[in-house]
């Protein structure tokens, strides 16, 4: 088996020369996969486009229903993955979505989240599958004992149990192996959001999650240009989550698909520069006056220092930090993110460019001031995703910023 940056470079490439049926003689493979801009595709032998539609070959008919370009990026994606197979989407949302409708949530079952899940999945929850009859427990992901008893309690099918293996903001660490026996114990699956680790910090399905998702716009295509999604599963799943989004549509483009395949050969070497980054600046920040706390997993005082170390590979934690300003206002925070100058304030990460977000107005907006409070994301919260600049000059802006913030 190739090494992890040997995957990254390869794997998805090339597919066409490892199927016995390409012709041979004058024919030639590009080395980097086209982007196919086709909506639909012509056989000669209908027993073939039969044969596609039955399910029993594979090839591409109808651009809802795949594409090459696709299936290069998807079959790039399982492999960094360790995983059988995966299924493209048009944002990481659509793929959470897809997940817990393959998981199978519908009316008359149950899902147990994390309390401290992103932002945007809290409310595709609360807001979409709830009212659809689906009951929502969250519990906090850190207790294993919590989330135990949330299975047990469920008083209709639990259908799965959702996760991330790094939680956006506060950065705390899923058990996942125990997490995976609480879940098939109770007959759910495990859903594992491993978008702010990536497959270059961990492999969830190797610690027994069922599915694992991917906003591919963050570290996988990790240059701010292209929005995209991926879970990753069995084959069997895989061949229910496609027919499933046969029906909602929710595909991915071959064009971003194509950037998000060109991005994954980077991954190692970017997300370990801003790894390594990352540790400088969360021990600095960690020492700043003006920050009252600092949460990074890569921090011997983070409470879960010693899990991460055992969960996370590469002797890495990750490039996500988040830090609380001192007198912990929203107007502090607004003054600081303005007075930076070579730190972006946008709302995304994984970029090759230092981000910071204001949770509590941006990404967690969707919580009230009640739900962030229980959450643990107070007004003075900001979230710093670290590029692959210099440390010293992204310190340098960071710490000019905070002084100016704090006048």
């Amino acid at each position: 088996m190739p090494s992890f940056d040997t995957l990254a470079v390869h794997a998805g490439e090339r597919l066409s020369r490892l199927d016995p049926a390409t012709p041979r003689g004058a024919s030639f493979t590009p080395t980097a996969t086209p982007i196919y801009h086709s909506a639909a595709y012509v056989y000669e032998n209908l027993d073939d486009l039969d044969a596609i539609f039955a399910g029993t070959q594979q090839g591409p008919v109808y651009a809802r229903y795949g594409n090459p370009t696709l299936t290069a990026l998807e079959t790039a994606v399982a492999a960094l993955e360790g995983g059988e197979a995966a299924l493209a989407y048009a944002s990481g949302m659509a793929a959470i979505h897809g997940a817990l409708l393959g998981a199978g949530a519908r009316a008359g079952t149950t899902v147990v989240a994390a309390q401290d899940v992103y932002g945007a999945t809290y409310a595709l929850l609360n807001r979409v599958l709830a009212p659809q009859g689906v009951t929502v427990r969250f519990v906090d992901g850190t207790d294993a004992a919590a989330v135990a008893a949330a299975m047990a309690d469920c008083q209709e099918r639990p259908a799965a149990l959702i996760c991330e293996t790094i939680s956006n903001p506060l950065l705390k660490l899923a058990d996942l192996p125990r997490l995976a026996e609480i879940a098939h114990a109770a007959g759910a699956a495990l859903i594992v959001d491993n978008t702010f680790a990536s497959p270059y910090l961990c492999r969830p399905l190797a610690l027994g999650a069922d599915y694992v998702v991917h906003s591919a716009t963050k570290y996988l295509g990790g240059h701010g240009d292209v929005l995209g999604g991926v879970v990753v599963t069995s084959a069997a799943r895989r061949t229910a989550l496609n027919e499933i989004n046969k029906l909602v549509g929710a595909n991915l483009g071959p064009q971003e698909a194509w950037l998000v395949l060109r991005g994954l050969k980077t991954l190692p070497l970017r997300l370990q520069r801003q790894c390594d980054n990352a540790v400088q600046i969360a021990a600095w920040l960690a020492g700043h006056p003006r920050v009252a706390g600092v949460n990074y997993p890569g921090l011997t005082a983070h409470p879960q220092h010693a899990l991460a170390a055992r969960l996370l590979e590469r002797g890495a934690f990750g490039a996500m930090i988040s830090f609380d300003l001192r007198d912990g206002r929203q107007e502090t925070v607004f003054r600081f993110m303005e007075a930076l100058k070579l730190v972006l304030p946008a709302t995304t990460l994984g970029d090759v460019y230092s981000l910071v977000l204001y949770p509590a107005g941006s990404s967690h907006r969707a919580l009230d001031a009640e739900a962030r409070r229980r959450v643990g994301i107070g007004d003075g919260l900001v979230r710093l995703s670290v590029g692959i600049e210099d440390p010293a000059d992204i310190i340098a802006d960071l710490d000019q910023a905070l002084w100016k913030a704090g006048e």
